[in-house]
């Protein structure tokens, strides 16, 4: 199958090269040249633009940082939603409900059908195929979709007819990720300075009620070596937050714990942790603190 692509970052590289792998024929369009190169080695063929590239596809994955650079990679004068020979686009990314509704009407209006399917694993999901993926949009256009999906991810929940319940879905899961991976850290490290070792904590609370993605995955890869590698930043988890404390309010939803987990993001964001992986938050608690999670408490 022929299959476009535009968006090669840190997830966008991995879905690209799964799809290589499978034996699809790819096509790929990215601002950046040596993105761009990093898969023509392997194989993809460029486009010009995102126009060029719905050009010459069907079906278009979109794979990008914000809400308002999906709008603009289909809707700008050069974007997908004026390619002729696309009929089917399907947004990985995190855009967020309002945006996904207002693009995918505009796009049904050229005739396009919409899938929105952001995803949940981060890098190492998006390398061994291992994905969540939360779809939704009309039954024909998440079939035709469903085996490129399968490429790159082993959950696959298909949420209803309505474009932006798996933007809804996502944004909900990204705000409990948020949350608990700033209660978890202000907790570890008080324990931790008050003379628990950290692996012991770990082990207990991830066979206890207090175990969330943060203490079973995050931490324990993450911050336990105090490695810290990139895999999902600041930014785009404080996006997400963001997203989903503006879709409640339109909603007359309250959120009152949310908000303080977003703040802290922010705060971390105006540190320089922006780019860096959220793990990063938890040196600023330390460092008030005057205490390191990950090494062991002496006894």
């Amino acid at each position: 199958m022929k299959v476009g692509l535009i968006g090669l970052g840190n997830m966008g590289y991995h879905f690209g090269s799964r799809l290589l792998a499978a034996g699809h024929e790819l096509v790929v369009f990215d601002n950046s040249a040596t993105a761009l190169e990093r898969l023509r080695e392997k194989g993809a063929q460029i486009a010009s633009s995102s126009c060029d590239l719905a050009d010459q596809v069907e079906l278009v994955l979109l794979c990008l940082p914000m809400p308002s650079i999906v709008e603009s990679v289909v809707c700008a004068d050069d974007g997908v939603m004026h390619g002729k020979a696309v009929r089917t686009i399907v947004d990985l990314s995190t855009t967020g409900p309002s945006v996904t509704d207002a693009v995918a009407k505009r796009a049904a209006e050229r005739g396009i059908e919409w899938v929105g399917s952001p995803v949940s694993g981060g890098t190492i999901g998006a390398e061994k195929g291992t994905l969540t993926l939360m779809a939704s949009g009309l039954d024909s256009a998440f079939k035709a979709a469903e085996p490129i999906l399968q490429v790159l991810g082993k959950n696959i929940f298909y949420l209803g007819a309505t474009p932006s319940l798996g933007q809804t879905m996502k944004i909900v899961n990204n705000t409990l990720c948020a949350v608990s991976i700033v209660a978890s850290c202000e907790t570890l490290v008080y324990g931790a300075k008050a003379g628990l070792d950290p692996q012991t904590m770990l082990d207990v609370i991830n066979v206890s009620s207090g175990r969330n993605f943060a203490t079973q995955e995050k931490i324990p890869q993450c911050i336990v070596n105090r490695e810290f590698p990139t895999r999902f930043t600041t930014d785009l988890l404080h996006k997400d937050i963001k997203l989903c404390m503006e879709e409640a309010e339109k909603l007359g939803v309250p959120m009152t714990v949310s908000p303080a987990a977003r703040q802290f993001l922010a705060f971390a964001i105006s540190q320089g942790d922006g780019p860096r992986d959220y793990a990063n938050i938890i040196r600023h608690i330390e460092g008030w603190a005057g205490q390191e999670f990950g090494k062991a408490v002496s006894k």
